[in-house]
Parts: C-alpha cells; sequence; structure tokens
C-alpha cells in the first residue's frame, strides 16, 4: 500500500480534435484547475479518457502532457489496457518512462479468460515496472470479472497497492477489506456511492464525474475523512444525480458534453460514440445548475 495515492482521483477527458490531435493546451488547462480545486491526483486514459479508441501515439502524447501539467504537485496515475499481456507492459514501462506515479491497470479481452488467465495478466504488468501498481475490475465492460479470491492472492505482490472496484456490489468491497486490508487499498469507482465506500474504509475513488464536479467532490471526501457522515451522506445525496445521468448515458460523452458546458473546447466522444443530442445536453447543464 501506499499513503501517497488517496482522495479524489479524477478520471481526465482526453480532448481530442477532429483530425485525431490530442489538444494539449486543453488537457495541461483542465489538469491545472483540477489541482487548483484540491483534488488528490489524475488519472490519463482511464474510461472517461476513451483509452480503448486511442493508439500508442495518442496515449502517450495524453500522458506526457498530464505529468507535465500536473509537474509533481499531484501523483498521475495512467491507465493501462492491453488484450495481449506483452501490450500492457509496454504500456506499464512507458507510463514509467513518460513520469508517471503509478499505473491503474485493467483487463480487455476477446476470449473468455479463466481466473488463472486473468490473474497472470495482472501479475505480469506487477513485474514488468516498479511503478505501484492499482488494478482495476469493471465486470460492466470486462468478459473476465476478478473473483474475490484473485484479488486476495494478488494483492500478495509488492508492487500491487490497490484496487478499484466499479461492481456495484457493496459487500464484495467489504470481503476484499476483510481479506486485504493490510495490504490493498480500496478505491470507488462512479458506480459505487462514495461515502459508502470511505465508511468501510475506503482510501477515496477514481472517478469521471469529478472532472466536472471537483469542489464538491474534494468536499465529499474531506468530510468522510472527518467522519461527519451525516453531513457527507447531505452532500452525496445532493451530488449523486450526476452518477446518475452518467449511468443513463455514455460516459465519456456525458463529462465531455458537460466540459464544453463548463468553457473546455475538449471536443466530441471518438467515433463510433456519438455525440449527446441537445435534450441530453440541457439535462447535463440543467444539473450542473443545480449544483452551483
Amino acid at each position: 500500500m501506499t499513503d501517497r495515492f488517496k482522495g479524489v482521483i479524477p478520471y481526465l477527458v482526453t480532448p481530442i480534435d477532429d483530425d485525431g490531435r490530442i489538444r494539449t493546451d486543453v488537457l495541461a488547462r483542465l489538469c491545472d484547475d483540477l489541482i487548483g480545486h484540491g483534488v488528490h491526483g489524475l488519472t490519463p486514459l482511464g474510461s472517461t479518457g476513451e483509452f480503448a479508441y486511442l493508439n500508442d501515439r495518442q496515449r502517450r502524447t495524453t500522458i506526457d502532457t498530464t505529468v507535465q501539467a500536473a509537474n509533481g504537485r499531484v501523483p498521475v496515475i495512467a491507465g493501462v489496457a492491453g488484450t495481449s499481456t506483452a501490450h500492457a507492459i509496454e504500456q506499464a514501462r512507458t507510463c514509467a518512462s513518460a513520469g508517471a506515479d503509478g499505473v491503474l491497470a485493467v483487463l480487455e479481452t476477446y476470449f473468455p479468460l479463466s481466473e488463472r488467465e486473468t490473474e497472470a495478466y495482472f501479475l505480469a504488468i506487477a513485474d514488468s515496472t516498479d511503478l505501484p501498481v492499482i488494478i482495476y475490475t469493471n465486470p460492466n465492460f470486462q468478459r473476465s470479472n476478478l473473483t474475490v479470491e484473485v484479488i486476495e492472492r494478488l494483492s500478495r505482490h509488492p508492487n500491487i497497492v490497490g484496487l478499484k472496484d466499479a461492481s456495484t456490489n457493496t459487500g464484495r468491497l467489504l470481503s476484499i477489506r476483510n481479506l486485504c486490508q493490510d495490504r490493498l487499498d480500496v478505491f470507488a469507482a462512479s458506480s459505487h456511492i462514495p461515502t459508502f465506500v470511505m465508511m468501510l474504509g475506503g482510501k477515496g475513488w477514481f472517478a469521471g464525474p469529478a472532472c466536472i464536479i471537483p469542489r464538491q467532490s474534494v468536499a465529499l471526501y474531506e468530510l468522510c475523512v472527518q467522519e461527519k457522515w451525516n453531513e457527507a451522506m447531505s452532500l452525496q445525496a445532493r451530488i449523486w444525480g450526476i452518477s446518475e445521468i452518467f449511468a443513463k448515458y455514455n460516459l465519456a460523452a456525458c463529462i465531455k458534453a458537460a466540459l464544453e458546458e463548463q468553457g473546455y473546447p475538449v471536443g466530441h466522444p471518438i467515433p463510433p460514440q456519438r455525440r449527446l443530442n441537445e435534450d441530453e445536453r440541457n439535462v447535463i447543464a440543467a444539473a450542473l445548475r443545480m449544483l452551483g
């Protein structure tokens, strides 16, 4: 485990133009503004960053830009995702050479994999780098979920320090905490209610919505750290509507539409994803106005 990774860690969008060029100036400004609002880390190339639609050159540019913008003020935990183990290892090494502080590893699959094959993928990434690794499981998008038993075994690797879980199963998180609490930090995704995860001993959350509500997200984290649970739940109830909207529509498209509303020209979601229509964008704009 590492005390450096904690708190609110936004999953960054990847601003990109119609010709496939990363809008580095927009990404750098977003990173700087998020740090100014008090976030505790940054994750390029997460789900919100549309990593599955980017080539290696675009991924490297995104990591480089984020690391340079952070300038050591907060850790950068870059996303690593591959269908092959070799490609994932290559990405992890790229993260290290770019100056990232850690990697967040997820498995992409085409053919179904056994538990042992899934476990071997994450162990190979952890063996390939000196960077701390946070493993990420998202059964909504993966054909191979990480079972509690596999997570417990992975937690014994010295480089594997945390887990981001997007299962929506809070009981599963408690089981993981009970098995791995001395070895593995647990982080929520936007599919979980962060306050509940913090009550269970979680260290924070990686989430796309934190890109557009950083002040409220940081305030919620601070209330949780102070164990002001009544106040935390009151704030949690106010901002939960944002997560509900993003669960209804495409996540990256929602975050990009919200950031465009806030003055960041991040561009459209990468095809074949579609841009939100006017009615959908109006729903997001109204939710942002309600939060102030």
